[in-house]
Order: structure tokens, then C-alpha cells, then sequence
């Protein structure tokens, strides 16, 4: 628009100067080497114009010729960068669409047209990446640090090798240059942090986070997270030797994640150990009511030491109540039940977790109770079978890596906060075999017991197994190997009334019902057949007494100090 006013501006003043020479006429004569030149002004100003524009033409052509190698050697180069420019771009769709043949064929034709560009030399990193060429991406990382433009670039990419090839010296070099020629860079001062973690430098990882707050390289959710870990994990290292600087750092921690299982029971346990039991209290209710986790109920309940297993019981009680249907606070309260020796109470709490598919720990539990009231039975070996295939319970999880309690950083790749917990994945079609080689498929049920509230007491009287699925009645004792079956000899079975008092079983070796069995988890081992015993008469010794399973030894501490 102002091109076009000032267009019009110059138009109107040279139609005003025509329109002032026209109405000032005037005669104009030259005299030179005897000749005498007379014309108007009018056409003496078009003479100079135009012999104006005729020089100029004319100093044109001659900068023209004068300039033209310099204009074609501008033009071609021109044209190579254009070409360059497209080898990158379709180098670098080549790289995305994971085609190293169409990489390293454009890179070549970018570094051909462009020279040592630093696009250039990152398409030729990158191609020789996915093609993997370790040695030609490390050459070509190397030469970044040649210039300044690209050094940071160089040092990251040897650092993403160096961490392939698991050098973690000349990682941590590549990141210590990076983070003094760019303090602000993220991934360095990232990779940083996790060293420092991973060498449990926590005052130092501490120090580092709060350099990549100052920078704003990090938001302020997860700098608040990985700040109450950071603070968590300096704690646990300290609480030995320095309990009170212990407190001091994990009480910050839980200000600042509230939801920090580890840090609500290192906080609940330190404070309880002062005497401080109400705020400890406070503490891990307001973890729990976040989300019941197994290690706040143990420390809530061992808050006051010396406490009878009744006191226990209703304080477990009292931390239900804030979760009363969650799966943790049942459990905790089927556990105290159990340590005091209240069989039937824990039975009737545990009852909702077993209707549908309890997990490991339930029916683990459950056998617990069968063993303590009434010794080795068969219902104790029903709920370590079902213990063998049930489904796991949440653990800390971090990459892939289970783990029975918390740690501020992964195994595996050293990254800060990776831990959760989590219910493992189940495997699909998974088959468990048992001691007599019978296949159980992932999912069925053994013979139909009595409800979990009304078992009778004592052993149970003889239930036929249940057959496998497509299988006859016939090949009811197939095994899973090539063995031949042995014929089975019918036993007279005798109807025997359950006692009225639990009576020391033989296959308890003359000990109590309470002595425990040995407190190992089934899951992951060979499961325990379901085997119920044939009652006979007295008179009849029985061919098969030689078949049933023996007890396991009756040598571990009681069951309820495995849950004190």
C-alpha cells in the first residue's frame, strides 16, 4: 500500500513540473564550434531524459557481462543447496519410516550437495544408527565436537552409545562436558541425576534437581515428586546412624507426596520410636486412606510396642474402617485375627476375597488358619493347591523387575521414581503340574468343600476328585507321562461323624494343631495335590496306605509371630 501512494505521489509531481513547463514557454539556443542549436525547454528536458536512460542501459550491460561468471557460480550454488536441503528432508522421512538403505543414500547425496552441515552430519548419525553401524555413528558424533555449533549434539549422541555398549564411565564423562558447556540442557541434567542416584548420592541428586528447577527444565509436579523420593531414599540410608536428620527429611518427604507409601512407613516408624504415636498415627491413616498398602498396616499396627495380639486386632480394625471393602484392609484384619488366635473371626473376614478369585496371599492365609486351629488336613493342602495357581498379588514393579519392597531408583535402567505397585501380569494358558503329574488347566476347581465360614472341625470326610475336562471315568488317574495307570482297588468307606473337640492328628506327629508348617509361598513351585483322605474301619488295614501324601516337618516358629 505505501509503494502504491508513493507511486502516486511521484505520477502527480511530474504531471505538475509538465504542466509548469507548459505554461512557461521558452526558446533555448547552443553555440558550439560554429554551430548554433536553437529548441524549446520542453524538448530540450526530453533530450536529457532520454539520453539518461540510454547511459543506463548501457552501464547495465556492461555490469552484466562483467558479473556473469560470479552469477552463474551463485546459481549453482543455489541449486546444490536446494538439492541438499530435499536429500535431508527425505533422509530424515527415511530415518522415521526406518528405511537405512533410503538413510545412508540421501545422507551421502546431502553430504555431497551440503558438505559437513550440522543436518548433515546428524542425518549420517542417525542413518548409520538404524542401520546399525556403531562405529561410523561414533565417528560421526566425534566430528561434532570439532565445531561449537554442534558439540552438545556430538556429546549426546556418544553418550546414547557409550549407554548401549554399557560404558558407564564414559557416559558419566559425556554428561559432565555437556552439563558445563549447556547447564541448562534437560538431558543432561537428567542423566545426571540418575547417576547420581544410582550411586545413592542423594544430597547431590538433591542439588542437581533443584539446578534443573532453577532452569525450568522440569514442571512442578514431578520436581515435587521426585523431591519427596529423593528426600525418602536419603532418609532410609540415614536412619541407622542419624535418626533425627532422618525424621527431618522423610517428614518434607511426606508433605510433599502425601501418597508415598515408603516415606508415610519410614515417618510413622521413626516418630513411634520417639514416642510421638498420635502424629505417627495420623500420618499413615492419611497414607492409607490415599491407598491401603501392606507396609502401613504392619507399621500402624506395631506402633506401640508390647501390645497384646487383642490390641493389635482392634487397631487393624480401626485402620479398616477408613477402607472397609479394600482388599488390604481385609487381609490386615484376617492376619491380626489370625496372631490372636480368633480363627473363626478371620474366617468370617476373609469370606468376601474368597467368593470369586482370591488371590495368593488370601488363600495362603487361609491355610495359615486351617493349620493353626486344626493341623495338617485336607482343606490346608485345597488352599495351597488353590494357593499354586491363584492369581499374584501387587508388588513394587519397576521395568519389568519385581521386587518385595521399594527402591528411589530401577534396577534396570537407573531411572529415579520408577517403582509402583502393581498387580503382576498374569500369563494366559498357563498349565500347573502337580507332584503326581496330573494336569490341571488354568482356572478349574478341585472337589467342592464346605463354606469358609461353617468348615466343620477336624478333617473332612472322603469327596471324590473331580475328573479332568474330555477325560472318562476311566483315565481319571492318568498322569501326565507315559505311565500306565494302576487299576484301582475299591475301599470300603466308613461314614464317620466329625468330632466334637479337634482331636492331634497322626500325620501331626503327636504336636498341637497350632505348630505351623514351613512358611514358604507356592507360587512359582510345583503346586501340592489336592488329596483327601479315605476313611476305613478299623479292622480294614487298606491296600494304599503307602499313597498318602506325609506331612511336612512341624520345625518353624509360630504362625502368629510370622505376622507380629
Amino acid at each position: 500500500m505505501i509503494r502504491v501512494l508513493a507511486f502516486l505521489a511521484l505520477l502527480a509531481l511530474v504531471a505538475l513540473g509538465a504542466s509548469w513547463l507548459a505554461d512557461r514557454p521558452g526558446e533555448v539556443a547552443v553555440i558550439w564550434q560554429g554551430y548554433r542549436i536553437e529548441t524549446s525547454l520542453a524538448v530540450l528536458v526530453a533530450a536529457i531524459l532520454a539520453l539518461a536512460f540510454v547511459l543506463v542501459c548501457l552501464w547495465s550491460l556492461v555490469r552484466m557481462i562483467i558479473g556473469l561468471p560470479g552469477m552463474i557460480a551463485f546459481t549453482s550454488r543455489i541449486r546444490r543447496r536446494n538439492r541438499g536441503y530435499v536429500a535431508v528432508s527425505r533422509g530424515m522421512v527415511a530415518v522415521g519410516a526406518g528405511d537405512p538403505t533410503a538413510a545412508r543414500r540421501h545422507a551421502h547425496d546431502a553430504e555431497r550437495w551440503l558438505g559437513r552441515e550440522p543436518l548433515t552430519l546428524l542425518l549420517k548419525a542417525q542413518a548409520a544408527q538404524i542401520s546399525g553401524d556403531r562405529k561410523a555413528a561414533e565417528a560421526t558424533f566425534t566430528e561434532m565436537l570439532d565445531d561449537a555449533e554442534t558439540r552438545v549434539l556430538g556429546l549426546r549422541g556418544l553418550f546414547v552409545e557409550a549407554r548401549r555398549k554399557g560404558d558407564a564411565v564414559a557416559a558419566r564423562a559425556y554428561v559432565t562436558k555437556a552439563v558445563e558447556l549447556a547447564p541448562g540442557v534437560g538431558w543432561a541434567n537428567e542423566a545426571m541425576l540418575e547417576f547420581q542416584s544410582a550411586e545413592r548420592d542423594w544430597r547431590g541428586a538433591l542439588a542437581k534437581l533443584e539446578q534443573r528447577v532453577a532452569h525450568r527444565s522440569i514442571d512442578k509436579a514431578t520436581a515435587r515428586r521426585q523431591r519427596a523420593v529423593l528426600l525418602t531414599a536419603d532418609a532410609l540410608d540415614r536412619a541407622g546412624k542419624e535418626p533425627e536428620a532422618a525424621l527431618t527429611a522423610v517428614l518434607s518427604a511426606v508433605k510433599l507426596a502425601p501418597d508415598l507409601v515408603p516415606a508415610a512407613a519410614l515417618a510413622g516408624r521413626l516418630l513411634a520410636s520417639k514416642g510421638n504415636l498420635r502424629k505417627a498415627a495420623k500420618i499413615l491413616e492419611a497414607n492409607w486412606k490415599i491407598e491401603p498398602h501392606p507396609d502401613v498396616a504392619a507399621v500402624y499396627l506395631d506402633l506401640r510396642q508390647g501390645d497384646s495380639t487383642l490390641d493389635r486386632l482392634a487397631r487393624a480394625e480401626a485402620l479398616a474402617r477408613l477402607k472397609p471393602r479394600h482388599p488390604q484392609s481385609v487381609l490386615a484384619v484376617a492376619e491380626a485375627a489370625l496372631a490372636a488366635h480368633e480363627f473363626e473371626r478371620a474366617r468370617r473376614t476373609l469370606a468376601p476375597l474368597l467368593e470369586e478369585r482370591p488371590t495368593v496371599r488370601a488363600c495362603l492365609l487361609m491355610a495359615d488358619i486351617e493349620e493353626a486351629e486344626h493341623g495338617t488336613t485336607a482343606a490346608l493342602r485345597h488352599w495351597l493347591g488353590r494357593a499354586s495357581r491363584a492369581p499374584r498379588d501387587p508388588t513394587w514393579i519397576a521395568d519389568g523387575v519385581m521386587s518385595d519392597r521399594w527402591e528411589p531408583v530401577s534396577p534396570v535402567t537407573g531411572r529415579l521414581d520408577a517403582f509402583r505397585w502393581t498387580t503382576p501380569a498374569e500369563q494366559i494358558g498357563t498349565r500347573v503340574t502337580t507332584d503326581s503329574d496330573a494336569v490341571i488347566a488354568d482356572g478349574d476347581e478341585p472337589a467342592a468343600l464346605p463354606p469358609v465360614a461353617s468348615l466343620p472341625a477336624g478333617p473332612l470326610p472322603a469327596e471324590p476328585a473331580a475328573p479332568e475336562p474330555g477325560s472318562s471315568p476311566k483315565d481319571e488317574t492318568a498322569s501326565g507321562t507315559d505311565e500306565k495307570a494302576e487299576p484301582e482297588v475299591p475301599q470300603p468307606v466308613a461314614e464317620v461323624e466329625p468330632p466334637a473337640k479337634p482331636q492331634p492328628s497322626p500325620a501331626t506327629n503327636g504336636k498341637e494343631p497350632g505348630s505351623p508348617r514351613k512358611a514358604e509361598s507356592p507360587a512359582g513351585k510345583r503346586a501340592t495335590p489336592v488329596v483327601f483322605p479315605v476313611v476305613r474301619p478299623p479292622d480294614d488295614p487298606g491296600p494304599h496306605d503307602a499313597d498318602l501324601d506325609e506331612p511336612p516337618p512341624n520345625d518353624h516358629p509360630p504362625v502368629a509371630g510370622r505376622f507380629a
